[in-house]
Formats: C-alpha cells, sequence, structure tokens
C-alpha cells in the first residue's frame, strides 16, 4: 500500500470526496448513466458535491465516498432480496 493509499485509508468514508474516475470504478457505470440515475430521485444514486462556486456546466463535483459505497450496497442487497 503506498503512503496516498494509507492516508486514505486512515480517514472517515463520510469525509471523503472522489471524483467521477473513482465512482465510475466503484459502481462499474458509464459517466452518462450516472448522470442519467442522478436525475432519477427514485435511483437514490448520491448528488454530488460542488468543489467551487461556480454555477458553470463543467464546475468541478465531487462524490461522498460513503455514500457512493451506501448505494453499492443497497444494489447488492437489492439483488440479494429478488434472489431469495
Amino acid at each position: 500500500m503506498n503512503t496516498a493509499s494509507k492516508t486514505i485509508a486512515s480517514h472517515d468514508p463520510a469525509s471523503i470526496l472522489i471524483r467521477m474516475p473513482e465512482v465510475i470504478s466503484i459502481v462499474g457505470l458509464a459517466r452518462p448513466t450516472i448522470y442519467k440515475l442522478m436525475r432519477q430521485p427514485d435511483s437514490g444514486f448520491p448528488m454530488p458535491v460542488k468543489l467551487s462556486n461556480s454555477n458553470a456546466r463543467s464546475a468541478p463535483v465531487a462524490w461522498v465516498l460513503a455514500e457512493v459505497q451506501a448505494w453499492t450496497r443497497a444494489r447488492i442487497a437489492a439483488r440479494d432480496q429478488v434472489a431469495a
């Protein structure tokens, strides 16, 4: 484990912000699908946190790691309920 990984691992996931490449890696979905899910309130996909005061369409955003992980766990739990 490198130094950056050790630092991240020692922090609370509820306070770690991750960018789109990490979100894509965790949930296994493409960028357009993630944004589509965010527009669907019933999907429960977490909303991003604005990283600047800019209102431009390309303004930087990030997601809370714990929220993305919780959404992923919910998808797994839903699968397991259907299978049971």
